[in-house]
């Protein structure tokens, strides 16, 4: 048996703060190390900077330069991390959370069970 794999939870989720409704998934990353998952939202707070307002871009940029210290070093004590930007009546926020990766069974040299191809997915209504 595989032992658990230490890790990183890593999401973005942005938010309408005009709207009722809640938060958005927009993506998900798995980490494996803290400096991979900072990693990963300084890669993108960069990519998106130039398109953000002045504020946003500074708070970008102020993150890049001093938080991202302080993120690193909570992701070493294993302490959960949010980075968040608000962008004219958006707000976008990165989650980092220390987890336990399992490990899964390999399928190609198992044999699934008879319902594995009874699934179809269902069409949906547009």
């Amino acid at each position: 048996m595989k032992p658990l794999r230490r890790g990183y939870w890593c999401e973005c989720w942005t938010e309408d703060l005009t709207e009722q409704c809640g938060p958005a998934l927009l993506a998900s990353f798995n980490a494996y190390s803290a400096p991979q998952a900072d990693r990963w939202v300084a890669v993108t707070l960069r990519t998106i900077s130039p398109a953000l307002d002045a504020d946003a871009s500074d708070e970008a940029w102020e993150w890049l330069y001093d938080g991202r210290i302080e993120t690193r070093r909570a992701l070493l004590r294993a302490e959960p991390c949010t980075v968040s930007v608000a962008h004219a009546k958006t707000r976008i926020t990165w989650t980092i959370r220390p987890v336990l990766f399992l490990p899964l069974t390999h399928r190609h040299s198992t044999d699934l069970p008879p319902c594995s191809v009874e699934f179809r997915p269902q069409p949906r209504n547009i």
